[in-house]
């Protein structure tokens, strides 16, 4: 957040700021960061379908950076994140998480491993300086670590036509899923690497924060052959939510543990140590409750708190609910009793009228976001 001369504090802009000012985005706050939610011209269902069917570019520039250098810098990493970095070479990306001690998770992350010596991190906005404050804290003698959120901006391409946008740009595609290349455009350092939250096909571009506007325009040329989109976080949440990817803050939380939310698979359990390990390997043994897949078999779209029961009885709640524009009906993300499982039905309590649900394992959609 900046601080005004009156002394109230303003949302943070990204470098493309006036790029959706002028394509006359709705644009609205976001973990401190003011960010365009959609566009005219179909708005949040257009926008989901460009990405699904053909091609779409986010502005996700909100999204923090950070880095951690020196002497045995990935080791250090390793020992406070939950996933095993020694599972991956240096030019991949893994997902994982930075917990607390009780299990509970201070942010989802992207760790980008360059070298043993020099690990780079992108953490959600809003949690970006925790996570910092976090490593600083901890880190050893040698190892130096970096808040660069405004150093850098981020552009995702997403989409099945993502390869023919950045090959029209000169840019490197076909490389593993959770793998970057770090190349030059125009002379001009970039970073791409075949991630995204959309569960389709797709790179996400780190280019320096002043580089990004120029590199923005030239995307939305090469995208204009195969009618792609700019998309806003909208289209963003709603193509996340079909794939049951969790949003920290609702679906991940200080309260909701990576056991609770069924994320074990980011969790390395044979890792000597790591923040919040023996609070997860207890709880892993007996959760309370666990995350599940809802598919709206009423009529009602599901939202985040709504109550969850099974025959009478309360048995959770909603993390994340939406309208899936590609399953024409709602969807949701519930933390439920691990009683529950898939194939039982539900009701969901949306503004007091009962909905009925069917349980399910996301990703609610088919998509091929690992394909080679």
């Amino acid at each position: 957040m900046t601080t005004t001369t009156s002394g109230t504090t303003s949302p943070q802009r990204s470098p493309l700021h006036e790029r959706h000012v002028a394509l006359g985005a709705k644009m609205s706050d976001f973990g401190g960061w003011e960010m365009p939610i959609e566009y005219p011209g179909g708005g949040v269902v257009a926008e989901h379908t460009a990405v699904r069917e053909r091609v779409g570019v986010f502005d996700v520039s909100h999204l923090g950076k950070a880095s951690v250098t020196g002497p045995g810098a990935a080791v250090f990493v390793n020992a406070c994140f939950t996933n095993d970095i020694r599972r991956i070479a240096p030019g991949q990306a893994q997902y994982t998480l930075c917990c607390d001690e009780s299990g509970g998770v201070v942010d989802d992350l992207i760790v980008y491993l360059k070298s043993d010596d020099e690990v780079f991190l992108i953490p959600n906005a809003a949690n970006t300086t925790e996570v910092v404050s976090r490593l600083q804290a901890a880190a050893p003698a040698g190892i130096e670590v970096t808040n660069l959120h405004d150093a850098f901006g981020v552009i995702a391409v997403q989409g099945t036509r993502s390869d023919d946008v950045l090959d029209a740009l000169g840019l490197p595609t076909g490389h593993d899923y959770m793998s970057f290349v770090e190349v030059e455009w125009h002379g001009r350092p970039v970073i791409v690497c075949r991630t995204g939250y959309t569960g389709e096909r797709g790179y996400e571009l780190v280019p320096l924060w002043g580089d990004a506007p120029a590199l923005w325009d030239a995307i939305l040329e090469a995208m204009e052959p195969f009618e792609g989109k700019p998309c806003g976080l909208g289209a963003r949440d709603t193509l996340r939510t079909e794939m049951g990817y969790p949003l920290h803050g609702q679906d991940l939380s200080l309260d909701v543990s990576p056991v609770q939310a069924r994320a074990g698979w980011a969790v390395g359990w044979k890792k000597e140590a790591f923040w919040g390990r023996d609070a997860l390997l207890a709880e892993r043994a007996d959760p309370s409750r666990l995350s599940r897949g809802l598919r709206v078999t009423g009529r009602g779209i599901p939202r985040p708190h709504c109550a969850v029961s099974k025959d009478g009885a309360r048995v959770g709640e909603v993390t994340s609910g939406t309208f899936s524009p590609t399953l024409r009906h709602g969807i949701a993300l519930a933390l439920l009793r691990p009683d529950v499982v898939e194939g039982d039905t539900v009701e969901i309590d949306v503004r007091g009228r009962a909905v009925e649900a069917t349980v399910v394992k996301p990703p609610f959609v088919e998509v091929q976001v690992r394909e080679s």
